[in-house]
């Protein structure tokens, strides 16, 4: 056996099946891409620790039919070619059959992305999103679908976003954790404009060291170097991967994943959620040594601190905002921006010139009140009571306004429509959901 072979990891046959359930941990992956026999490579961990041969895994027609019907239940708005994926569906079989031969055959390249901006809360900023084209949402979802098994083996425990079976609430939980423990001394973190400013060498360095297909990450770099069309304006970047690439959230990770691990290697205490992350430390002098060490790394890594955002806070005595939360003296409330949006998503349903019965208001409301509740449930009591009180008073107000009245439903209106009125009304209350949550959690 000649030394070349000796030293790449065994083929797997593209036509290999999944003899049987895979073990937990791997139950999300997609199953026309990982067989049972990759699976087991996967866990025993592959020769040299880099994988050949992916891309004959990313171009068959199955593996596409799965990324679209990914791609369609998110519903994503139109690229520049402006096709939607009712569109796309509607020759879906010749559309994947191309799709699969360009890729096959190294012909595909990456369409425009469609530069777009939404309001970011409490700011008079936007955020710029990057929507690609459906194709290209295909054939980025059946590269996730190769790569992140791959690399998520790896990730550090204390990354939480954009994982399988992780999300927010883990995080939170495990900041909360940590604070009753007495890490009470915050590194807060701030990487400005960290999707916009990941450097392209940089990261297809760290996934060459995992990945030895050279189509594959040619495929990535093309994506890197997609070109954007901001308004009339087009241009091609040369950092970051734009937020709205299904890529995107994968490729932020596999970036930072160095630092999660030498934060872990140094003994320190991290959380992270995508680009928002907190050391906990038990000291002011260890707080000290960890933004030392984040921004050693960080200046190495080509990315930038934000000067003002970035702190170190003492939980006892300041509060400091993680994940929508506002984490103060042992207790946590919906952060000031957090409240703003779902605040102004409220006023909108809510205008006193609206035309719409109060039922069917009430009923418009719930939605919105139910799924903030869902992720703010943790929050001190007294925000329920409050934020209840405050969409009384702008129900009060729609009827003053029908009544011919002014006012802000203070006053006599609490009399004429009290609390009871609105109940029986079927309005949703965030305090009674809230202490409905905590006796089940006592039970």
């Amino acid at each position: 056996m000649s030394k070349s072979t000796e030293d790449q990891p065994a083929v797997v046959l593209e036509t290999a099946k999944r003899t049987g359930d895979s073990p937990p941990q791997w139950g999300w992956v997609e199953p026309s891409v990982w067989t049972e026999r990759m699976l087991t490579a996967l866990e025993q961990g592959v020769k040299g620790g880099r994988w050949f041969s992916l891309m004959d895994k990313v171009h068959p027609e199955r593996t596409l039919i799965a990324a679209f019907e990914a791609v369609a239940r998110n519903q994503g708005a139109a690229g520049v070619d402006h096709v939607t994926t009712t569109m796309f569906e509607a020759h879906l079989a010749s559309n994947l059959k191309n799709l699969s031969e360009d890729l096959r055959t190294g012909r595909y390249r990456p369409q425009s992305i469609r530069r777009h901006y939404i309001p970011k809360p409490g700011s008079e900023e936007k955020r710029p999103l990057g929507i690609p084209t459906v194709r290209d949402r295909v054939v980025q979802t059946a590269l996730r679908y190769v790569l992140e098994p791959i690399f998520e083996r790896d990730f550090a425990k204390h990354s939480y976003g954009f994982r399988p079976g992780r999300g927010c609430k883990d995080a939170l939980r495990c900041v909360e954790k940590h604070l009753k423990e007495g890490y009470t001394y915050i590194v807060d973190v701030d990487l400005k404009s960290y999707f916009d400013t990941i450097p392209h060498d940089g990261l297809l360095s760290l996934m060459s060291q995992k990945v030895s297909d050279g189509r594959v990450l040619s495929l990535v770099q093309d994506f890197l170097h997609q070109g954007v069309l901001d308004g009339l304006e087009e241009y091609t970047p040369e950092t970051g991967s734009p937020q709205g690439a299904v890529i995107s959230p994968l490729l932020s990770n596999i970036y930072l994943n160095p630092l999660d691990h030498l934060m872990a290697e140094e003994g320190y205490t991290m959380v992270r959620y995508a680009d928002d992350f907190v050391i906990l430390c038990r000291s002011a002098e260890e707080a000290h040594r960890a933004l030392e060490q984040i921004q050693h790394w960080t200046a190495t890594a080509g990315l930038t601190l934000h000067p003002t955002k970035t702190r170190i806070v003492d939980a006892t005595t300041d509060s400091f905002d993680f994940l929508g939360y506002t984490f103060e003296g042992g207790t946590r409330r919906p952060r000031k921006k957090s409240l703003t949006k779902f605040k102004d998503t409220v006023r909108s349903k809510t205008k006193r010139n609206s035309g719409r019965s109060l039922p069917k208001i009430i009923e418009s409301l719930h939605p919105t009140l139910r799924g903030w509740f869902e992720y703010f449930k943790h929050s001190h009591r007294w925000t329920f009571e409050r934020i209840d009180g405050w969409i009384r008073r702008r129900l009060r107000a729609i009827l003053l306004r029908r009544g011919g009245k002014r006012g802000v439903g203070r006053g006599l209106a609490n009399y004429r429509w009290p609390d009871a009125y609105f109940e029986e009304r079927g309005l949703y209350s965030l305090q009674t959901a809230h202490a409905l949550a905590c006796q089940s959690l006592q039970r």
